[in-house]
């Protein structure tokens, strides 16, 4: 699958959105598409910190092991985890912008790691590719909203 990439401004500084958006444990209360978070390592956030996330996309719920791969602090980080015959690659990016706010880019994609998933995927991408930009979209929209009431 192509990667998905959706932005957004935010009015907020950057500690503010950065606090956010990595605050494993207080996830579930500010995405609205994250219904638990397990946080596997202790520690604060970086390479190696790892969590289950449980969700609900396309009807269900499902869990799955994340586990931070990059990580440049108040700038970006990356996120990998291993589904079913994929391998699935994240990360967000986060600029100051010169009014004080912050620029944020969200990315997903998906990796097929057998000839089943990469069949299924392209027949499957189109449709797959609105669903999840639609779920990024939102995801990112809800840590907008939480930053900007402060």
């Amino acid at each position: 699958m192509q990667d998905v990439e959706v932005r957004r401004h935010v009015a907020a500084p950057v500690e503010r959105v950065w606090a956010l958006a990595t605050d494993l444990e207080g996830s579930p209360r500010v995405v609205r598409g994250i219904e638990s978070v397990e946080v596997l390592t202790p520690g604060p956030f970086g390479v190696g910190t790892r969590w289950r996330e449980t969700r609900r996309m396309f009807g269900r719920t499902a869990t799955e092991e994340m586990t931070v791969t990059a990580v440049e602090p108040h700038r970006s980080y990356a996120v990998e985890a291993a589904g079913p015959g994929v391998r699935y690659v994240s990360g967000f990016a986060f600029a100051p912008s010169a009014d004080g706010g912050t620029d944020v880019t969200a990315t997903f994609g998906g990796r097929p790691t057998t000839t089943v998933a990469r069949v299924l995927g392209a027949l499957t991408a189109p449709l797959g590719r609105r669903a999840i930009a639609r779920a990024l979209q939102q995801d990112v929209d809800d840590i907008a909203a939480a930053a900007e009431r402060g």
